[in-house]
């Protein structure tokens, strides 16, 4: 009983140690004031309408740095493996443009809806942008 007790103990200080002083990094951070975002998007839905079968469709999310320090976008992510994603890379300065691009893949015939989820170093939770229409 002794030894679980130690090993328990062991192994809480262990996983501990982890939750150190998170490591320090030259990047600029964009702070969100006032609870608003210094990212202003152009649009966070875009309806495609009726698009051809068989005919990848490509879909720009742009959006504005209305913030006084850069953006990084460190992630995008598609909601399914029938859409890819490309972003702008480098840093987006303040009052920059940049834009995500999502090209869906329209395969199946029948109304979608799908998302491309953003993560930048500007806002806490990840952006949800969506796009739908109907394949025919």
């Amino acid at each position: 009983m002794k030894m679980i007790k130690l090993s328990v103990l062991a192994l809480a200080l262990g996983l501990m140690s982890f939750a150190g002083n998170p490591v320090k990094t030259n990047e600029t951070v964009a702070v969100a004031v006032n609870g608003t975002s210094p990212i202003q998007w152009k649009s966070e839905t875009i309806d495609l309408g009726e698009i051809p079968q068989g005919k990848p469709a490509k879909i720009d999310f742009e959006f504005k740095n209305t913030g006084k320090t850069a953006v990084i976008i460190t992630n995008v992510k598609a909601s399914c493996g029938c859409t890819a994603t490309d972003y702008t890379k480098t840093p987006i300065a303040p009052n920059g443009n940049a834009k995500i691009t999502a090209t869906f893949n329209a395969a199946a015939k029948g109304v979608f809806t799908k998302t491309v989820t953003v993560t930048t170093n500007a806002e806490e939770a990840p952006k949800v942008l969506v796009f739908k229409g109907t394949v025919i």
